[in-house]
């Protein structure tokens, strides 16, 4: 199982469509307070649709606190500040997924944290910022499924 973590979210929508995608490629999101809005927001729950009840989603009070409770043997982040591209690892069974928040990203000290070899970035054309949240942990999540063979899915 892929786990998708979201530090700190800030925009409904953007974690609603990232609930959908979770619930239709079985992973197991993670949600990192604060949050940007309450879980029950009707745009989180429009984005996501109907698909809340299907996906597995559990919030965290900190990013330690996410890593205590699920342990995951290794934490790759998602960065416009990493050196690696996100196809350069072979990713393993729950293996998590980490997104900062759509305004800043996530924090330097968590970064430095992790080490520069599991700080990965996606390709995009010389002067891009970024990607929008929620289109960027889906290309990452299919990536990561897409080594582990698809496991689970028809």
């Amino acid at each position: 199982m892929i786990h998708v973590v979201l530090y700190e979210p800030e925009i409904p929508p953007n974690t609603g469509n990232i609930i959908r995608l979770c619930a239709n490629t079985g992973s197991r999101l993670h949600l990192i307070r604060p949050l940007g809005f309450e879980v029950d927001d009707r745009r989180l729950r429009r984005a996501g649709l109907d698909y809340r009840e299907w996906a597995r989603m559990s919030v965290h009070e900190s990013f330690a606190a996410f890593t205590a409770a699920c342990q995951p043997p290794r934490v790759w982040a998602a960065s416009t500040r990493g050196q690696r591209l996100h196809t350069s690892p072979r990713y393993r069974r729950d293996d998590a997924l980490l997104f900062g928040p759509e305004s800043r990203g996530l924090p330097a000290a968590l970064l430095q944290g992790l080490g520069a070899r599991r700080v990965l970035r996606l390709p995009m054309v010389a002067g891009s910022r970024s990607l929008n949240l929620s289109n960027a942990v889906a290309v990452m999540v299919y990536e990561v499924w897409r080594q582990l063979g698809f496991e689970g899915g028809s």
